[in-house]
């Protein structure tokens, strides 16, 4: 957490901005500059507050409130960088939620993987009436992450991410799972 740095002068001292009466009385502007003290961090916080809601500038506990502020689906425990990408592509995730595009970005945000992600749904077109209907009849959703080491991801964190970015309707399964090897390595 942030605190007062040792030293912090006020741009705007009180002490220069009292009536003149005041202006030679030491215990006045001694009083004023104990209050310059309190007010010198809420300067710098309202002259720097742009960089507070960029988020590569952002410091880091309110990158953190940040992430809950946009709705991104983090669970605290992802390094800085991916909190910070989280929080710059909200907007755009929300955007793209609920579709196959969205799913996966979401996915790959969260893991660092593109995940395999087969859907029962599809979209045709006829010149016939009564044309076949693609996809499955039964709806569902299975989205399996490939990872060198399926130990080191949380299958909770996962099934967390999809519901979060899934279609609402479908039911789904996630899986994750070991990332096959080339033959011949």
């Amino acid at each position: 957490m942030r605190g007062t740095p040792a030293g912090m002068a006020s741009p705007h001292p009180l002490g220069g901005q009292l009536p003149a009466v005041y202006a030679d009385d030491d215990f006045a502007q001694r009083f004023v500059e104990g209050l310059d003290v309190v007010l010198a961090p809420l300067f710098n916080v309202l002259d720097c507050l742009e960089s507070y809601f960029t988020p590569a500038l952002a410091p880091e506990d309110f990158v953190d409130w940040l992430t809950t502020w946009v709705g991104t689906e983090l669970d605290g425990t992802e390094p800085l960088a991916t909190r910070r990408r989280a929080v710059a592509t909200a907007v755009s995730l929300h955007r793209v939620r609920g579709t196959l595009r969205g799913l996966s970005e979401a996915v790959q945000l969260a893991f660092g993987v593109r995940p395999e992600i087969i859907e029962s749904g599809g979209a045709t077109w006829s010149a016939r009436p009564l044309g076949a209907f693609p996809g499955s009849p039964h709806p569902g959703l299975r989205v399996t992450l490939r990872v060198p080491d399926p130990a080191a991801v949380d299958p909770h964190r996962l099934h967390a991410v999809v519901a979060a970015a899934r279609p609402a309707h479908l039911p789904f399964a996630a899986e994750v799972t070991h990332l096959p090897t080339p033959e011949g390595t």
